[in-house]
C-alpha cells in the first residue's frame, strides 16, 4: 500500500504537466522548463565548428553549451576526407553516427590502413584519455553528448589547428 501510494505521489505532477502540455494553450512558465526541445533535420541552425577541429567541418548546438560545465549534445558535419587527428578528451565521450560513414582509428599515429568503417546508426562510448582518431568516409554527421565541458587534446601538438593560428 505504502508503495502503491508513493508511485501515485510521484505519477501525480508528471501527469498533471503533461496533460496541461497537451491542451495546445502555452505552458505557464513554472512547466516551461518541463517541456522537450525537438530540432527537426532543416531546421538546424549549422555554424564553423570550434576553432580546436581542424577546418572545414560544421557544427550545431542542440543542447546547453559545450565549452561549460552541465550536459550537452552537439552535431558536427564533416565533408568526405575529413580528418580529425590522433587525440583523446578528459571526459567520456558518446558519438552517434547520424548519416555517413565514418572511419575509426586508435593510437597515437594516424593510420588509415588499420581504421574500421562505422556506418550510419552506430553509436560509441570512448573512455576518457582513449587516443582515437577519425575520417569521414563520404559526407558524415555525428552527435556528441556528455558533460561539459567538452575538451580535445591532439596527441602531437602541432595537429592542434589553433597552433598554426598562433604561428601566424
Amino acid at each position: 500500500m505504502r508503495t502503491a501510494l508513493i508511485c501515485v505521489g510521484l505519477l501525480l505532477p508528471v501527469a498533471s504537466l503533461h496533460s496541461q502540455g497537451m491542451k495546445g494553450d502555452k505552458p505557464h512558465a513554472a512547466h516551461a522548463a518541463a517541456m522537450a526541445s525537438v530540432f527537426m533535420p532543416d531546421g538546424i541552425t549549422w555554424g564553423p565548428a570550434p576553432a580546436v577541429l581542424p577546418a572545414g567541418a560544421t557544427a550545431a548546438v542542440l543542447e546547453g553549451n559545450p565549452m561549460k560545465d552541465g550536459p550537452f549534445t552537439m552535431r558536427l558535419h564533416m565533408p568526405a576526407g575529413y580528418k580529425i587527428p590522433p587525440h583523446f578528451h578528459p571526459g567520456m565521450e558518446h558519438v552517434t553516427v547520424i548519416s555517413g560513414s565514418l572511419k575509426f582509428g586508435m593510437g597515437d599515429t594516424f593510420d588509415e590502413a588499420q581504421m574500421k568503417a562505422v556506418p550510419a546508426g552506430t553509436f560509441a562510448a570512448i573512455p576518457p584519455r582513449m587516443r582515437h582518431f577519425v575520417m569521414a568516409d563520404g559526407e558524415t554527421v555525428l552527435q556528441l553528448h556528455g558533460m561539459g565541458p567538452w575538451r580535445i587534446s591532439y596527441v602531437n601538438k602541432s595537429d592542434d589547428p589553433r597552433m598554426a593560428k598562433d604561428k601566424h
